[in-house]
């Protein structure tokens, strides 16, 4: 199938402003993009691209004092296939981790696992390691935080998520993947595009989504609180340990949020079919 997607989202800076962008594609799914326009910025700001020490790619660039509009549309070729399931898949020992994945098991700036770690095993410590251990994660937060626009925050922590009951699909990555690290199992932050493909609708406005990736078995799996359901048409933007690593637009300077707008559509059959 073929996913729709981009973006605009409007700034005002006080002066002109370095910003570091993460809106790009991740370079993993870039070879399936069928089309994408360049981006966009009005006021022209030129950008230069690089890749972080995660591997997302990032964009580089200077906003003249004033408003700045951030524009960029494409579509992406997808399979149709929901998030894998792997109820067999096993959890790693921690002394076979590879070096690299040794930092998603550590506490992050918005996942206290030091806090977090008695209330980790008092609750899963008996469940049966491996892909059932993260799924009763998974079914927990999923049942324990209650999903709500008007309950977003960006200062609060797994721990305060926890306590509150309440948050946005950053939270709920947040809780899940430090209950997760809490108990040896590497967990990872993403976020991306998600649109209401194979579901229901939802009346409220798109957002990009995030979403949690867990370590077992020798690989990455998708795992999404928030949902709790395995979904269609998830397309990666970036990943870190949590969400101080990825920020959409990460100014240095004060910047005011004027516009706002994310589209992830599944193009109609008739226009699959007049675009191959």
């Amino acid at each position: 199938m073929l996913i729709n997607y981009g973006y605009e989202i409007g700034i005002s800076v006080p002066r002109a402003t370095p910003l570091i962008c993460l809106l790009d594609v991740h370079p993993e799914r870039r070879k399936d993009i069928n089309s994408e326009a360049p981006f966009h910025a009005l006021p022209a700001a030129p950008s230069m691209m690089y890749l972080d020490g995660f591997g997302n790619q990032c964009r580089r660039l200077m906003a003249p004092a004033g408003d700045i509009m951030l524009r960029l549309d494409g579509t992406i070729v997808d399979s149709g296939k929901p998030d894998e399931v792997a109820p067999h898949a096993r959890e790693v020992p921690v002394e076979l981790l590879p070096h690299y994945l040794l930092s998603f098991l550590l506490g992050s700036r918005y996942c206290e696992t030091d806090r977090l770690s008695q209330v980790a095993w008092d609750l899963f410590g008996s469940v049966k390691p491996g892909w059932t251990r993260v799924q009763a994660i998974c079914d927990f937060v999923h049942s324990h935080l209650t999903f709500g626009y008007e309950h977003a925050r960006g200062t609060r922590t797994a721990l305060e998520a926890f306590e509150e009951k309440k948050g946005v699909c950053r939270d709920f990555a947040h809780l899940m993947i430090a209950l997760c690290r809490c108990l040896n199992i590497p967990a990872r932050y993403v976020n991306g595009f998600l649109g209401d493909i194979g579901v229901p609708p939802s009346p409220a406005p798109m957002d990009f989504s995030a979403w949690t990736e867990v370590y077992l078995e020798n690989r990455w799996c998708t795992f999404d609180a928030r949902h709790n359901t395995p979904r269609i048409g998830r397309i990666v933007v970036a990943r870190g340990r949590d969400a101080t690593d990825v920020p959409l637009v990460n100014s240095f300077g004060p910047h005011t949020l004027k516009t706002f707008k994310v589209w992830t559509d599944e193009r109609p059959p008739e226009v699959q079919a007049a675009s191959a």
